[in-house]
């Protein structure tokens, strides 16, 4: 029988561990890509809960959503092109969500036409998380639907916006602002706001929570999601005015030019420059779990760390309802201790591990989010589209590293490690 096919018996009845020593016990030159993937799939289903095998991987489910969207979209426009909208609107959103449900398990969207195209605006509501898959989402649209289609990221910044809700109607022109700015992190420059509305007082005696949701959309409007998810790091609603000078809110984007902040509704910016450094105590005790060695780091997710390091799991579950996992490689550094620069060398084996992953994997595979270096170990973090092609990719890079194992760990905190590669003798595991 040849191993392909022993691979698919042994599969079938759920013998994964006689197909990790199979794999395992081939000499490296033998052990092809599929194999390795073979190998990823069975640590998958051998570990339980340490991995979320998905039937789709986020790669895949984006190019059948865009494939069931270019089906669908003649429809959408055509609801769109009715003159009595309000007949229409229940048909036109349960459309549009019908569409994007081959990819997202819940997604919030707006529709709009600019006077040459039909846009499709998908909203993070706030959620740097759901900002990656959006994102990545946007950025496989076809050609075939970019003819009629803009597929934007995020609220646009509009002006002279008006807003009704609640039985209230109001403006830029309504709202008092007060400007402080705060740190300065990377290229981005962060604000705090106070906000006032006299039109909006009766309502936020009865209920304030009201007001700070039609003080804070109007605010993404007038300034565009993205900026104001970027940009404002505090944001305050007044019950009286202050004694300062204030603007406008319709005159904020031109405020904050002046005092030389930039307002981006790119997407791509927003993410690029979300980069922050972080510092920890490390946990001197080697048998600690992963990532508590961690000395020093820099992501552009600090939320899936923090939730990790707090062993929570909202955004993971997220994230695996779209079939995406969230998590990191990681590795022991001991092989570097002679090195004359070992800082220089660290960075360059993490550089040179992105590098092979992307290669080989795809460049669409996986969202390089940060990495960290602990006193024992290691981390790459990243965002894994089709994670067995991630997995097969860093198992093959690891194989020929100096490194004497290699592990992937989700960031759930009360799970295993998935081996991705090992050379100690068996008494030292």
């Amino acid at each position: 029988m040849k191993l392909t096919e022993q691979l698919q018996e042994w599969n079938e009845n759920d013998e994964y561990q006689k197909i990790i020593d199979a794999i395992e016990g081939l000499p490296d030159e033998e052990r092809t890509p599929e194999l390795i993937s073979d190998l990823a799939r069975a640590y998958n289903n051998i570990a339980g809960p340490a991995l979320h095998y998905f039937e789709q991987s986020f790669r895949e489910k984006t190019a059948e959503g865009w494939s069931v969207f270019e089906k669908g979209e003649a429809r959408l426009r055509a609801l769109m092109d009715q003159k009595d909208q309000g007949a229409v609107r229940e048909e036109l959103i349960e459309t549009c969500s019908g569409l994007l449900s081959a990819v997202f398990s819940d997604v919030s969207f707006e529709l709009g036409f600019n006077g040459k195209k039909y846009e499709l605006i998908l909203t993070p509501e706030g959620k740097r998380t759901k900002l990656f898959e959006l994102v990545y989402f946007q950025s496989h649209a076809p050609s075939s639907v970019l003819e009629h289609w803009n597929i934007l990221v995020g609220r646009q910044p509009s002006r002279g916006y008006s807003l009704g809700a609640f039985g209230e109607m109001i403006s830029g022109q309504d709202v008092q602002v007060w400007i402080e700015k705060t740190e300065e992190q990377s290229r981005s420059k962060h604000i705090s706001l106070e906000l006032y509305c006299e039109k909006l007082l009766p309502l936020f005696k009865t209920d304030e929570s009201k007001v700070w949701w039609l003080l804070s959309t109007l605010l993404e409007q007038i300034l565009g999601e993205l900026a104001a998810m970027e940009l404002v790091e505090d944001f305050q609603v007044l019950d009286a005015p202050k004694d300062a000078v204030p603007v406008l809110l319709d005159e904020l984007p031109e405020m904050l030019k002046k005092m030389d902040i930039e307002c981006s509704s790119d997407p791509e910016h927003f993410l690029e420059n979300s980069f922050i450094g972080y510092e920890m105590v490390p946990d001197q005790n080697p048998e600690a779990d992963w990532r508590l060695d961690v000395f020093a780091g820099s992501t552009r997710c600090a939320a899936v760390i923090n939730e990790y390091l707090r062993g929570e799991s909202d955004i993971m579950d997220e994230f695996h309802r779209d079939g995406v996992t969230a998590g990191f490689l990681c590795y022991p550094l001991d092989s570097f201790a002679h090195e004359e620069e070992r800082g220089r060398v660290v960075l360059d084996f993490r550089d040179e591990l992105i590098a092979y992953v992307l290669e080989n994997a795809g460049d669409d595979a996986m969202t390089f989010l940060g990495g960290a270096t602990g006193i024992y170990c290691g981390y790459l973090d990243f965002i894994a589209w089709d994670l067995n092609a991630v997995l097969a990719s860093a198992a093959a890079f690891f194989e020929n590293s100096p490194v004497e194992w290699a592990a992937f760990h989700s960031f759930r905190r009360n799970v295993n490690a998935v081996r991705l590669m090992d050379k100690r003798p068996a008494e030292a595991e």
